[in-house]
């Protein structure tokens, strides 16, 4: 079962939070069609909010099609957000493990983890494919193409 987390310096709304938390979990095959979403009463209890602003998180992700409210028996994973890459998860997540093993190593914060990580994302996102953003090189060989 998921357990939920909010970040009140994130500037996102607490019930986005909690919506981005389930799709992510989803993406990742941590969560899959069937599984039950804790009540509102848990979570409400778990993370100190308010239970509507619950309700208003499990609403929007029925909306979606993602979940399903059965009455008397609580909210389930009706969708997924999943593919066929969840086999290729595992490996990249050891490669960022090291990454970030390094990071704090060369004395890097988490602040600056994820502030390095982010600009980075945001920069590849924008550069072509299999390319650095800044460098115009392949990240894995640094060799330009």
């Amino acid at each position: 079962m998921i357990e939920f987390h909010l970040d009140a310096r994130s500037g996102v709304a607490p019930y986005m939070q909690l919506i981005q938390q389930v799709r992510q979990a989803l993406r990742l095959g941590l969560l899959s069609e069937g599984d039950r979403l804790p009540t509102v009463k848990d979570v409400a209890a778990g993370v100190a909010i308010n239970p509507n602003t619950v309700l208003k998180a499990y609403r929007e992700l029925e909306y979606e099609g993602l979940v399903s409210k059965k009455p008397g028996v609580g909210t389930f994973i009706s969708g997924t957000l999943s593919d066929d890459s969840l086999s290729e998860h595992e490996p990249l997540r050891r490669e960022l493990q090291l990454w970030l093993d390094r990071a704090r190593a060369a004395g890097l914060g988490e602040e600056s983890i994820e502030a390095l990580f982010l600009s980075t994302f945001r920069a590849a996102r924008t550069a072509p494919t299999g390319r650095t953003a800044r460098t115009g090189t392949d990240p894995h060989t640094e060799e330009e193409k």
